[in-house]
């Protein structure tokens, strides 16, 4: 199948050299070309240009007309939560009064609430409304997406979650990678000692025989889980092939940064309380810090200090965090948008951190986030626009026409 797409205001987001990730001053370059052109054969890019300098020859199966629109790779959320049950409008209510993540979570709301949803949820049912919502976010241009477990918190429950993230990975164009997450909080009646040893005995080897999950994760932050705790989880996972995606210092500064570079973890998330030595701690790392503006502007919290980073030579990654309690909303243009307005991004930063970095952040860089020969055609097509900036810019503006993944229009 080659398909052309021509009439491009804008093609943005390239590489001529792609490279796993961008770090520091690499990323203000968000390279473009006006008035291209575009090919894609059998569901990757193939080619692309100026038409000044030429159009493509041969035949082509497809044409797409983009209009005078610009087109971008897919965004590339690298840290959701799309499996849960319900809703937790309530405590939205509740923190609009004055509660505080961790005082909803003492109640016995937050993360334990979902939970008890999701227990008397049939998996089909799950499976039903989590792929409503990954439908909603590849409609605001995301095609490459990680989702967690972590509303389980006991092995029959968790073991269907990531059931029903393999049953998306079956059925969606877009790529998914999932991340095992029963270390997302102590379930109910249990001893943290022994929550942890059910994870290291029972969970981490079951999750490993089904082969069903890429990644393991831990909340590695006050009233959670410690680092001692987290070291030996990841060790147990580490025996199972899963690398860590660490939870870390949402809520305090909670060692899970070192934690997490000392066992390679492919990233460490969060980071609205990061110090400056454990900025220090990232340099020279394979570990992709990745900032989640979304849940410092639902909950009121401070924001990652995305700009610091970048400043001291670090890769950034955004990503949306979407989940029922403090982030309902995956919307990538959104999370762009706070990455500039409240971190201090620079647009063409921004763009980089959703797109090749959020990448980097599943391990996925090498066939996804950026326009490049050879890389899986996932993009869309945007409205006529004036500029690559005027995306961040124009905060709640919807700018996606069309969408393609794997070289087909969704």
């Amino acid at each position: 199948m080659r398909t052309l797409i021509n009439n491009i205001k804008t093609l943005a987001g390239i590489e001529y050299a792609p490279k796993l990730r961008l770090q520091g001053k690499e990323m203000s370059a968000f390279n473009t070309i006006d008035d291209a052109w575009l090919t894609v054969e059998d569901g990757r890019f193939a080619a692309f240009g100026s038409v000044a300098d030429g159009m493509p020859t041969g035949t082509f199966d497809q044409t797409i007309d983009a209009e005078g629109g610009m087109v971008l790779p897919s965004w590339c959320d690298s840290h959701t939560h799309i499996v849960f049950a319900g809703s937790r409008e309530r405590e939205f209510v509740d923190k609009i009064n004055g509660l505080s993540y961790e005082e909803i979570a003492r109640r016995g709301g937050g993360i334990l609430n979902s939970a008890d949803l999701l227990h008397n949820t049939s998996e089909d049912e799950l499976f039903r409304q989590a792929m409503q919502r990954l439908d909603e976010v590849i409609r605001k241009g995301t095609g490459c997406i990680e989702i967690k477990s972590g509303y389980g918190l006991n092995l029959e429950d968790e073991l269907k979650m990531l059931r029903v993230i393999q049953r998306m990975k079956e059925v969606s164009p877009a790529k998914i990678v999932s991340t095992f997450l029963g270390a997302h909080a102590v379930a109910r009646g249990m001893t943290q000692s022994d929550y942890v040893k059910l994870i290291i005995d029972e969970m981490i080897p079951e999750v490993g025989r089904q082969h069903l999950a890429d990644f393991i994760d831990v909340f590695c932050d006050r009233g959670f889980f410690t680092p001692e705790e987290t070291a030996r989880m990841l060790e147990a996972a580490a025996t199972w092939g899963m690398r860590p995606k660490i939870h870390a210092d949402e809520l305090a500064s909670s060692g899970g940064v070192e934690i997490g570079v000392k066992h390679g973890a492919l990233s460490v998330d969060h980071l609205e309380s990061m110090t400056e030595e454990e900025i220090d701690i990232l340099r020279g790392s394979e570990t992709m810090p990745t900032v989640l503006p979304g849940t410092s502007f639902f909950l009121n919290m401070p924001y990652g200090k995305g700009r610091k980073m970048i400043d001291a030579g670090l890769s950034v990654a955004v990503a949306s965090d979407y989940n029922p309690g403090s982030t309902p909303s995956g919307d990538m243009k959104f999370v762009v948008s706070l990455a500039c307005i409240k971190m201090r991004l620079l647009p063409n930063e921004a763009l980089n951190a959703a797109t090749i970095n959020g990448a980097y952040a599943m391990g996925e860089s090498q066939n996804y986030g950026s326009i490049a020969k050879g890389k899986v055609a996932n993009f869309f097509i945007t409205t006529p626009l004036p500029s690559v900036d005027f995306i961040p810019y124009a905060y709640t503006t919807p700018i996606v026409k069309k969408v393609v993944l794997m070289g087909k229009e969704c």
